[in-house]
């Protein structure tokens, strides 16, 4: 009965749910709210350090536990960043070679972003 709900063309190519939407709704309700708690801790840690010099900035961020809520902050928003932008790319690029390019490029750059941040973070936290 389903079967004939669906127009026969998009039967004969495939189109159709690709099974994938719940998931990446739920990563990004999820990423949404480990950045409530996260960007509320680095907003008012980086008001604390605003008239802080450059050691005392340093000496914070190498702290292991400020080390690691900064790392799952920038998780955290760099994953997201790529959820949301995913879907307005999804939504309003209609040529399928560019979606697909700009797609790739942003899982790129959040990545890229995401790693050169975590690296610095704990290049400052080891010392070096």
């Amino acid at each position: 009965m389903s079967s004939q709900l669906r127009d026969p063309l998009a039967e004969v190519r495939g189109l159709g749910s690709a099974k994938d939407g719940v998931k990446h709704w739920w990563m990004q309700r999820l990423t949404a709210i480990a950045l409530l708690p996260l960007a509320i801790w680095i907003l008012v840690s980086l008001l604390c350090l605003l008239h802080a010099d450059y050691a005392t900035a340093r000496h914070f961020v190498a702290e292991p536990l400020h080390a690691v809520l900064i790392v799952a902050f920038i998780i955290a928003m760099f994953w997201h960043a790529q959820l949301g932008l995913q879907v307005v790319i999804e939504d309003y690029v209609h040529t399928r070679w560019l979606e697909l390019s700009s797609t790739l490029a942003v899982k790129f750059l959040c990545l890229l972003g995401a790693l050169a941040s975590t690296l610095a973070v704990v290049r400052i936290s080891l010392g070096n």
